[in-house]
């Protein structure tokens, strides 16, 4: 695939031709294919990694360290930086990573809910401090190298669209951005395949080319969240708080090490035996119960919606959309009433393992129109 100067400038859009635009590199091949066909469409490139945390913070398997945050990747962003000849910093934002997102995921878990740390991410983390590290450099847009797609109208209007490879999109990540911060994003790969962006980082001849794909949690590159969990329980000084496992009827039919460890539609790891398939259905956090069933018991129907973000003003009345309750799933058709505290969301037909916690994203079509977290699910 032959990559030339006025392709570039075809994918990047001539609104941000010849401005200087941060990119954010994580030492993948997205990001660095990114990067680069920003400064082959003539824009004055500053490739900006974020170090968000290490081995020594949260443990796990050196080997399974995977790509995010090492000095292997930082010395891929340098090389395609030197390549390219557009400079690259690395900037630590491990401390305030370690606030935000990792605290708030351990304490999620730790309260009976599943949290969402890329959104979250995306939301305290890559936009806003990328933004100031950007402002400084004098750009005038980010751009990172996910797989969604952003327009801004002559009147202001922001869409956030799905990427174009159904296989990748990541716009369900995004709904927290806010509109301004959007209206001066770039997604050079939104309208691309993951295919082709390996085709171009060959021809290009990238030194990450070839890179695995990440991991979905990056702090837990082992993949090991019992792992994790335990580990930081133990830093902190949190004692593990066993307690009783009920069927449906509320019978005690086992014990569980704490409810951190467990998540909405969990099957292993329960040490029950029923004689059928049980997963877990329900988690009080006040008295540590854990409730599981039959899996026609993991179907609901409503749940409600806190900490909201709509990329452009919402309906002030009910209206129908596609609404989305984790990354692997299809948006579901449903009725989204907002409300001053969030949205109510009905779904046309019940949904499985809607889960507290839990990013759910509203779409029309394949346009983002907000989203939110899941706080309570009502039947």
């Amino acid at each position: 695939m032959a990559v030339t100067s006025e392709m570039c400038r075809e994918i990047v859009g001539a609104r941000w031709v010849g401005r200087r635009v941060a990119v954010a590199m994580s030492g993948g091949v997205d990001s660095s294919v990114a990067a680069v066909l920003l400064a082959k469409a003539g824009c004055e490139v500053v490739g900006i990694t974020m170090k968000l945390w290490d081995h020594a913070s949260v443990g796990g398997d050196n080997a399974k360290d995977g790509r995010c945050c090492t000095l292997e990747s930082f010395a891929d962003c340098r090389a395609v930086a030197d390549q390219f000849g557009f400079p690259h910093y690395a900037i630590d934002f491990a401390a305030r990573f370690e606030e935000t997102v990792i605290g708030n995921f351990v304490s999620e878990y730790r309260a009976g809910r599943t949290p969402n740390p890329c959104a979250v991410c995306n939301i305290q983390i890559k936009w806003p401090a990328l933004w100031e590290k950007a402002s400084a450099f004098g750009c005038e847009a980010i751009a990172t190298g996910h797989y969604a797609q952003v327009s801004v109208s002559g009147d202001g209007d922001v869409a956030l669209l799905r990427g174009m490879d159904s296989t990748r999109d990541q716009s369900y990540f995004l709904w927290g951005v806010p509109h301004d911060y959007l209206a001066r994003t770039i997604f050079p790969l939104g309208a691309m395949l993951k295919s082709d962006v390996r085709k171009i980082a060959a021809e290009l001849g990238l030194p990450n080319a070839e890179t695995p794909e990440s991991r979905d949690i990056c702090f837990i590159a082992d993949g090991n969240l019992g792992r994790f969990m335990a580990e930081r329980a133990q830093r902190d000084h949190v004692e593990r708080t066993p307690g009783p496992i009920v069927d449906r009827s509320g019978q005690t039919v086992g014990k569980h090490d704490g409810i951190e460890y467990l998540t909405i539609g969990q099957r292993n790891g329960l040490g029950v035996a029923l004689g059928r398939p049980q997963y877990v259905t329900g988690i009080d956090p006040d008295s540590g119960t854990v409730t599981i069933g039959d899996d026609a018991d993991l179907y609901k129907r409503r749940c409600l919606l806190g900490n909201l973000n709509w990329i452009n003003p919402p309906p002030t009345d009910a209206f129908p959309a596609g609404v989305q309750i984790r990354y692997r799933h299809e948006a579901a058709r449903a009725c989204v009433l907002p409300t001053s505290e969030g949205a109510e969301v009905e779904f046309e037909t019940p949904q499985r393992a809607i889960t507290r916690g839990q990013s759910a994203v509203i779409y029309d079509a394949d346009r983002v129109i907000g989203g939110g977290t899941i706080d309570t699910i009502t039947d």
